[in-house]
Order: structure tokens, then C-alpha cells, then sequence
């Protein structure tokens, strides 16, 4: 018998964490080398007072847009096909996920690290950690679900409902756990005004350019021509847009780089306690490890792009809430990797009689 070939990712998605932290390095240098043309990059924003950094929005666009093309809205139309998967992962991502992260930074940067960073960088830090745990993972979840073996087709359902939740809960519920947590003010016109930028728009457009070029060209030049020549273009623009955050963020890495250390503690814890919660919801309802599997991981990873921008629309790309969700950033790829092992190592807990799930 033929041996099974291991899946994996490509150079780009394993090498992740190598390239967030070669652009740390590289933002760094250029924010301490030429602290001038980075403030003029900062100064550049979308009116005065809006905090929309014009360079890192046109980044972050041309980032998310191709993801918003893979999202196939017909989908949705197999929901009720298997409501349990779906029904736990929906209350994992939007009942416990932020309500568990703003747990874990309170505890931590309000408590427990308090005399290392101090008050104010703890409302920052708790702000960035609870936009991070707000915004489910869209794009990246595709790469976590073919390596850990689940069904891309169930997988694409999870995506979307998530992906029109995050349209009305992401703004409230960020507002909400913000002012409760970290005390701070949270404009909730900058909300709605990030969601409009950087979720609904790109959504709709992507699900219009989707519809009106499969229905021109087909859907294996969209997915073989069209959606291969857009990768490239998303990974210039993450790399550059980090590139440009650590630059914005130069004086705050290089006075306070123990903080990246401790910032990543309750990332990381939320990321195993959310994860485990939806696997374990998952097995004592008795839901087929093909969508249990993608409902662990798309309850653990985070949009961390609408993250960063969100951050830097309320508080600045040079502020501590900003910095938190680039470390999520940073510690994304080896803790997803080992939640995708996790999962295939216990696959064996699921093989149960067929049933409707």
C-alpha cells in the first residue's frame, strides 16, 4: 500500500513566526535609523485625529481582499446540514473567546505583571489582547483545517457565519470588554468605522468580484489562475505592514522588549483553554473529528489583520494596544501548529458509529 504523503504548508505559512520576527528586526532599524521618515509615514492619516494610518490601510486592504475572495457565501446553505459543529464553535468564538481573553489580561497585566509595565501600558495591553480574541480567524483557518485533516467543505460553512457574526458583534462586544477591562475609552464611530473599512467592504466586494468572475471564467480559473497570482501580493503586503508597525513601534520594542515576552503569556493561554474547550464540546456531542477539528482551531486562531488595523484606528500604530496584537501575530504559526497535532494525534477519539451530527 502506497504510503500517504504528509500535508504541508508552504514556505511562507511554516516560516511565518521566522518572517514576523526578520520584520521586527528590520522595523526596528529603520524606526531607530530614520525616525524621521517613519513619523511622516505616522502623520499620514485618513483626516486629522482619525488614527486610519493611510500606508497600513492600503496594506492591510490589499491583505484581506484576496481572503474575501475565497469565502463562497453559497455555502452557507449546508449550515443545516450539521448544526452541532457549527452551533459550538459560533458559542465558543463569541460567548467565551473575548470574555476569556479579557479574563486572562486582566488577571495578567492588571495583576500579576503590574509592576513590570504599569498601569498605563496594562490598559493598552488588555485593549490589544481583547481586539485580537475578537476577530476569528478567516483565511489562515483553511491551512489549519487541510493539515489536521477536516473538511474544507464544513470548514467554509464555519468561515462565513463567522464572517457576517463579525459584522454585528465584533464593534459591541470590543467596546463592551474594553471599557470593562482596561478602563479605557473605546470611540465606537472608530469601531464601526473599522468594521466598514476593513470587513464589510472588502467582504462584499470580494463576494461580488467572486460571483461575477466564476460566472465569467469558471471556478477552476478563479481558484487555479486568478487566486494563485493574488498570494504573492498578500504576503508582500503582511510582510510590509509589519515592516512599518515595528517601525512605528521601534522605541517602545527596544525600551520595552521583555514586554513582547509577557504579552505572549495569556495569548498563548487563551489559545489552548479555547481550543481544548471547543475540541472537548465537540467530542461529548459527538460531532465527526472532520468538523471538530476545524472548529478547535478556527476557536483558537485570531483575523489578525482586522486586529492590527483595529488597534491602530483606536489607539495609534505606535501604542501598546497595537503592539499586543502583533505579538499575536508573532506566536500564531508554531502554537496553531501544535493545536493541529494535537488533533491529529486524538483522532482516534472520534472514530465512533455514524450518526447525524
Amino acid at each position: 500500500m502506497n504510503a500517504v504523503a504528509p500535508k504541508r504548508m508552504n514556505v511562507f505559512e511554516r516560516y511565518l513566526s521566522l518572517w514576523v520576527a526578520l520584520c521586527m528586526v528590520a522595523g526596528v532599524i529603520l524606526g531607530k535609523l530614520l525616525p524621521g521618515s517613519v513619523h511622516a509615514l505616522q502623520r499620514m492619516e485618513f483626516g486629522t485625529g482619525s488614527q486610519i494610518n493611510i500606508p497600513i490601510a492600503i496594506l492591510i486592504w490589499l491583505m484581506i481582499y484576496p481572503m474575501m475572495l475565497k469565502i463562497d457565501f453559497g455555502s452557507i446553505v449546508r449550515v443545516g446540514r450539521k448544526p452541532k459543529g457549527l452551533l459550538i464553535t459560533v458559542v465558543v468564538n463569541w460567548l467565551v473567546k473575548p470574555f476569556s481573553m479579557a479574563f486572562f489580561g486582566w488577571l495578567f497585566f492588571r495583576h500579576l505583571f503590574l509592576p513590570l509595565i504599569g498601569p498605563e501600558l496594562a490598559s493598552q495591553y488588555i485593549a490589544g489582547v481583547i481586539i485580537l480574541a475578537a476577530a476569528p480567524c478567516t483565511a489562515m483557518v483553511f491551512v489549519w483545517s487541510y493539515l489536521s485533516d477536516g473538511d474544507p467543505a464544513y470548514t467554509l460553512v464555519q468561515v462565513s457565519v463567522n464572517d457576517l457574526i463579525m459584522l454585528v458583534a465584533f464593534a459591541p462586544i470590543v467596546k463592551f470588554l474594553i471599557a470593562g477591562a482596561a478602563g479605557l475609552e473605546v470611540p465606537f464611530r472608530v469601531l464601526l468605522y473599522s468594521v466598514l473599512i476593513f470587513v464589510v467592504i472588502p467582504l462584499s466586494l470580494g463576494a461580488i468580484s467572486r460571483a461575477v468572475l466564476i460566472r465569467r471564467k469558471g471556478a477552476e480559473w478563479f481558484e487555479r489562475e486568478l487566486m494563485t497570482r493574488f498570494a504573492p501580493v498578500t504576503i508582500i503586503a503582511l510582510l510590509a505592514t509589519l515592516v512599518l508597525i515595528f517601525a512605528f513601534q521601534a522605541e517602545n520594542i527596544t525600551t520595552r522588549w521583555f514586554h513582547v515576552l509577557l504579552i505572549a503569556v495569556p495569548i498563548l493561554l487563551q489559545v489552548y483553554f479555547n481550543s481544548s474547550l471547543t475540541y472537548g464540546l465537540m467530542k461529548l456531542f459527538r460531532v465527526p473529528y472532520p468538523v471538530a477539528a476545524p472548529g478547535a482551531l478556527i476557536g483558537a486562531s485570531n483575523f489578525f489583520e482586522l486586529a492590527v488595523a483595529t488597534a491602530i484606528a483606536l489607539y495609534g500604530p505606535g501604542s501598546g494596544a497595537a503592539l499586543a496584537t502583533v505579538v499575536g501575530v508573532l506566536v500564531e504559526v508554531p502554537v496553531m501548529l501544535s493545536v493541529c497535532r494535537m488533533c491529529v494525534s486524538t483522532k482516534h477519539w472520534f472514530d465512533l458509529p455514524a450518526r447525524t451530527s
